[in-house]
């Protein structure tokens, strides 16, 4: 079964997968597939997206849809409602059959070209992915950032400075067997090394908004992030990590 979903999705044709959430992002959509293309005509790896539209309510889903339908390596699927942005990222991941699959927000806060930054580390590490530089973000947000990045990092010992950077590349193996719960896009590296697999943090650069409106405030970046550290520390508790050793399946 395995083995037919991978043939039967595009995605296995190429080396890298981009997955991009959207969730009510009609104003940076033009931009979003310019800059995408960009990068996939100077990427090393043979590269296609995968956006995920999470239940828009504005013109997302149509506009996505008549931008890339002619456009060779782009690819989309919508959830049947809105769920969240760990349920968008996962059902990429899911729906992702290349060896390795990248995540970027739609924002374009940072640019996909700086993919290039994360590419020479995959063959050393499980997990690449950004620290944002010079951020342009206002100082309330900046400040609130700093403080729970700090506390998940001290609850969850992952080592990583700046875990909410929208810009990263995985093994798909890897990203594949990551649990889906609320709050998982926080937990990206510690859910990699609970697969005893390695991260690496690449500085990269940081762009303001010039379009749409951010999805956070100060419940969604401080609140919600000090309880799921909790959540994380008791699945961290009863984690268990197999590795199949022989088997006729496929």
């Amino acid at each position: 079964m395995k083995g037919s979903l991978q043939q039967m999705n595009r995605t296995s044709d190429y080396e890298l997968t981009i997955v991009v959430p959207i969730y009510n992002e009609e104003g940076n959509l033009a931009s979003l597939v310019e800059n995408l293309s960009g990068f996939m005509l100077q990427s090393p790896l043979p590269t296609c997206a995968l956006f995920v539209n999470d239940g828009s309510t504005d013109l997302s889903r149509v506009s996505l849809s008549e931008m890339i339908c002619n456009k060779e390596s782009f690819f989309y699927l919508s959830l049947a409602k809105n769920s969240g942005l760990s349920a968008a990222i996962k059902a990429g991941f899911d729906n992702t059959w290349s060896k390795y699959v990248g995540y970027i927000d739609a924002d374009l806060q940072t640019t996909p070209e700086d993919f290039n930054l994360l590419i020479p580390y995959l063959e050393e590490y499980e997990m690449v992915m950004g620290i944002r530089i010079n951020r342009k973000d206002s100082l309330m947000k900046k400040a609130s950032s700093k403080i729970a990045n700090g506390f998940r990092r001290f609850m969850t010992k992952d080592g990583i400075a700046d875990t909410g950077c929208p810009l990263k590349i995985l093994r798909t193996d890897f990203a594949k067997r990551i649990p889906l719960f609320t709050g998982m896009h926080r937990f990206l590296p510690a859910l990699i090394q609970l697969q005893n697999g390695r991260a690496k943090q690449v500085p990269v650069r940081h762009f303001p908004r010039i379009a749409g409106e951010s999805k956070y405030n100060l419940k969604n970046r401080l609140v919600a992030p000090f309880i799921d550290c909790f959540a994380f520390r008791w699945m961290k508790s009863r984690y268990i990590n197999y590795q199949i050793a022989e088997s006729n399946t496929d």
